[in-house]
């Protein structure tokens, strides 16, 4: 398998550059030349099937012709060690729990992944990386915690000064070693844009070897599809159509799904759910994609502006918007429409939602879509990440997690940092 530059598509790398190196030179995003179709014989065995098999045989049709079936399996079973339940509401209504990895967050999986995939490339070569990341909450932790104390590795995280919740900044600051958070007098947006500078800085890179782990990496975003494969899984038998909301922000996750119905899962519908930052809703509508002005909310990882993503979602569809918007809606939400619906999750199905889940519970509702389908909603963090907003919206206390709360014993460690591109290289230069 080649993976090609969205913007040079005759550009074609393999597995191993598209990983280490995350994104090309003019800032393209790496594509797999095809996503190939599952068998018939994978979706007659998937009602009931485990997620580690999931994975392994998913990552063996996309991945298995870069690496030996038992490195890759290995990378997948180390990845894959907590359960991602699916849960039932009423009859139409499901959510599926994405937050019981180490740091409470869907972005485990792919950042553990990840991880796995860049130890036996870099063992291959003994070679040393420095992995950059920009992160509106939850990417930053979960990065951090893959890669704590990986030999060979630096990592350097972003961060909004102000913007993630204590929690986040908690889980994302205070690990030291080998992890390295800025904290940007900025937005989500201008990390992301000091982080592509970063990658585009040619002098830059040929002293150092730069990397990302966002989900501009198709290493981050490629195992996200195990989640939709693994909620069908949980369904077991069905005879209604299936709708997935995803909350989305940089929609790698949406992506992800994407892949998934590609390689042959039966998806009728996705919704994306946004916040104020509803560029991807607008273009699903009028078909202009119009980035806009980063909007701050309480739905954090969703504050994003210009979603990276987008151009991969664009060429899944051949950047025909009719197509597009055939498989997705967009709707989206203010903060108080979030809080509403936190509180009807809680007063009608006593279920206690993180404020990003609620949004896409919100879509849900809004779409109409619950009559006669089934509605899977995704619930990305742990209410305890968002203890404020839930307990104010539920009128319940939210568990705090035994880990969450020796995470937020430790001392911040962050460096303060301008946001200015040559304050970044300046750091970078004395990895």
């Amino acid at each position: 398998m080649k993976y090609y530059d969205i913007k040079n598509p005759a550009r074609k790398v393999s597995l191993k550059e598209a990983v280490l190196k995350s994104i090309s030179g003019d800032s393209g995003l790496y594509m797999p030349e095809t996503i190939p179709a599952l068998p018939a014989s994978f979706f007659a065995a998937l009602p009931g099937m485990q997620l580690q098999d999931i994975g392994i045989e998913v990552s063996k049709a996309v991945l298995g012709s870069d690496i030996p079936a038992s490195a890759l399996k290995k990378i997948v079973v180390d990845a894959l060690t907590f359960a991602i339940p699916l849960k039932q509401l009423d009859e139409h209504l499901f959510v599926l729990e994405l937050f019981h990895g180490p740091t409470l967050a869907f972005k485990d999986v792919g950042a553990r992944f990840m991880a796995g995939l860049f130890r036996y490339f870099l063992q291959q070569d003994h070679r040393k990386a420095v992995i950059l990341v920009a992160t509106s909450g939850d990417t930053g932790s979960a990065v951090a915690n893959a890669f704590y104390e990986q030999e060979g590795i630096q990592v350097v995280i972003l961060y909004p000064s102000g913007k993630v919740s204590g929690l986040q900044e908690k889980q994302l600051t205070t690990m030291g070693g080998n992890i390295t958070a800025l904290e940007v007098d900025g937005n989500f947006d201008d990390c992301q844009r000091l982080v592509k500078q970063a990658f585009a800085d040619r002098e830059l890179n040929r002293h150092i070897n730069l990397t990302s782990a966002n989900s501009i990496n198709f290493a981050r975003l490629f195992p996200q599809s195990f989640f939709y494969f693994n909620a069908v899984a949980q369904l077991k038998l069905s005879d209604n159509n299936i709708v997935f909301s995803v909350p989305s922000g940089n929609f790698g996750n949406l992506t992800s799904g994407l892949i998934a119905k590609k390689m042959g899962l039966p998806v009728h519908r996705f919704i994306a759910a946004t916040n104020r930052n509803h560029v991807v809703p607008d273009y699903l509508k009028g078909g202009n994609y119009i980035p806009g002005q980063t909007h701050h909310t309480i739905t954090n990882a969703m504050d994003v502006g210009d979603p990276s993503n987008f151009p991969r979602m664009l060429e899944i569809y051949d950047k025909q918007h009719s197509a597009m918007a055939s498989d997705i809606e967009g709707y989206w939400f203010t903060d108080d429409d979030t809080r509403k619906a936190m509180t009807v999750l809680q007063d009608k199905y006593n279920y206690q939602a993180d404020p990003h889940g609620a949004v896409a519970f919100a879509g849900l509702q809004e779409s109409g879509m619950l009559a006669g389908n089934t509605g899977i909603f995704l619930e990305t963090a742990h209410p305890a990440k968002f203890p404020e907003e839930v307990e104010k919206a539920t009128k319940t206390a939210v568990q705090i997690p035994d880990p969450l709360k020796e995470v937020m014993k430790r001392e911040k460690q962050s460096v303060k940092m301008e946001n200015k591109y040559e304050n970044l290289a300046d750091i970078l230069r004395q990895m």
